[in-house]
């Protein structure tokens, strides 16, 4: 392929940037002496409408190819992941529509749309190098998005840490990626599986068998690979910088991280295990188990899935409830993982997807009640049943669908994840204890999803409590949210028949 093919797949990453110089440049030169109203709402508009032309080129000109051995892939299954980013992206942007934490608003709405450039490339790549500079990227931009409310020391101070974890699991990822290409002497995520292929040996077992014995700087390889990854997705031991960040960040700061990011960086993880570390999967069944990636993101899932839920029992502050919460999802969306079937995405992409519709909506009603009564402590949620009874009941979609009831999106999603993780082929019963684990912490994270639910319809409000009306704006984009969630619930085909078609291509 020429160059010109090139831009000509990277056209939608090219409309983002775009709209992110001409926010910048309006609100530099046109806005600076307007008031911050309409220069949000001006913005808002700028970055929405290039968001959306990239969604409209990817839906009117769907393309495929492959530029420079996977430098850049085309393909209709990244396409719906990039479509799935740039609406989460329009959703964030409309609900910082009511945002006042900081008066620069260009550069604000500027660094939203690069850190989407990045996501976007990050998922349009099976090349290792074009990973890491992907991942950078989106991974400053969220640095200096966590650090934008200036007025509020939570925020620098969660924004230092994230940086500092962010910036050793950078090293873990690159030292990861660099023994990756001294084993296959190439940057492409399919050459690197043929000469793991290639490099694996076979040992004896006795009686005739063997197993398959993996290269001890490969498996270095994977536990440093897995390492920067976990940390981008606050699995445990690496999740650290999550609480911190999601409770000081700014809300669409927030939003963003644990919505476009959290499926960006799951895409890819999948995409480096199923091709790049392909023949070296091991597997975690009790009597035939064999060292590999598959066992290593196995006591992972675990662990999240069990810190997180418990951790999330002690939480005061609604903000670090979700955060824990994330955690503990990062350790169900890992059992799609370890089936390590290519078909394993279906599952996958419909639970990140769902998932970060029903985080966004959450953070958008924390936003709201931050600014009525100052804090996201569950006090200041008390009687938000009858002060705001359409928030509320949007609040009550999004905290079942976490939880896992049905009819909504956040049920299917783990019904279709556990019940994959034990149908695939290879796999078996051998995952059948870390799906009894995942149902058992999803009983468990019922318990603190309906705390929030009963302070917003048990306890009653605060004599001292105040009450401000919910923006049409913030409550259009909530209400809208919840629905998303409801109608794929009842209705997956909407999100599962494309992937599925997809996935057959």
């Amino acid at each position: 392929m020429s160059y010109l093919d090139f831009l000509r797949l990277a056209i939608p990453e090219t409309i983002v940037v775009v709209a992110a110089l001409a926010v910048l440049g309006v609100d530099l030169v046109v806005l600076r002496g307007v008031e911050t109203r309409l220069r949000l709402l001006i913005g808002t508009m700028i970055s929405c409408v290039g968001c959306l032309g990239g969604v409209a080129w990817l839906l009117a000109f769907p393309q495929t190819g492959n530029f420079m051995h996977g430098m850049l892939v085309a393909n209709p299954l990244t396409r719906i992941v990039m479509i799935a980013l740039l609406l989460l992206t329009i959703a964030t942007l409309l609900l910082s529509l009511e945002t006042r934490f900081t008066p620069h608003i260009g550069e604000f709405f500027a660094l939203v749309l690069l850190g989407t450039v990045g996501m976007l490339f990050l998922v349009s790549t099976e090349d290792i190098l074009m990973i890491f500079v992907s991942l950078e990227l989106t991974s400053l931009s969220l640095y200096i998005l966590t650090a934008f409310d200036k007025s509020s020391v939570k925020s620098s101070e969660a924004a230092l840490k994230y940086f500092l974890f962010g910036g050793m699991a950078a090293a873990f990822t690159l030292f990861g990626l660099s023994l990756l290409y001294g084993i296959a002497h190439s940057t492409n995520l399919g050459q690197i599986a043929q000469a793991i292929a290639q490099k694996a040996t076979h040992a004896s077992a006795g009686a005739g068998a063997s197993h398959l014995t993996l290269d001890p700087v490969l498996i270095l390889a994977i536990v440093l690979t897995v390492a920067g990854f976990g940390f981008k997705l606050a699995t445990v031991p690496f999740h650290l910088w999550a609480p911190d960040a999601y409770q000081g960040a700014p809300i669409p700061s927030a939003a963003l991280i644990a919505s476009g990011s959290k499926l960006a960086g799951f895409f890819i993880l999948a995409k480096v295990m199923f091709l790049g570390f392909a023949g070296a999967e091991g597997t975690v069944a009790w009597r035939a188990f064999l060292p590999g990636w598959v066992p290593l993101l196995a006591v992972i899932a675990a662990a999240s899935m069990v810190l997180g839920n418990l951790a999330a029992l002690v939480q005061g502050s609604v903000r670090r409830l979700i955060a824990y919460s994330a955690i503990a999802h990062s350790g169900y969306m890992l059992i799609a993982l370890l089936s390590h079937q290519v078909e394993a995405m279906a599952p996958l992409l419909y639970y990140v997807m769902t998932y970060g519709l029903t985080t966004l909506g959450a953070f958008g009603v924390v936003g709201v009640v931050q600014e009525r009564a100052g804090g996201d402590r569950l006090a200041d949620f008390a009687g938000l049943g009858r002060s705001a009874p359409l928030l509320s009941f949007c609040m009550l979609i999004f905290m079942l669908s976490l939880a896992g009831i049905p009819p909504l999106a956040g049920f299917f999603g783990k019904f279709y994840l556990f019940s994959f993780a034990l149908s695939a082929p290879g796999s078996g019963l051998g995952l059948l204890w870390l799906v009894s684990l995942a149902i058992g912490m999803s009983a468990v994270s019922l318990y603190y999803y309906l705390q929030v639910l009963k302070q917003i319809y048990v306890v009653p409000t605060a004599a001292s409590g105040t009450s401000v009306k919910t923006p049409v704006s913030t409550q259009t984009v909530l209400v809208l949210l919840a629905l998303a969630v409801l109608v794929l619930g009842c209705v997956p085909g909407l999100v599962l028949i494309p992937i599925l078609s997809a996935l057959r291509l």
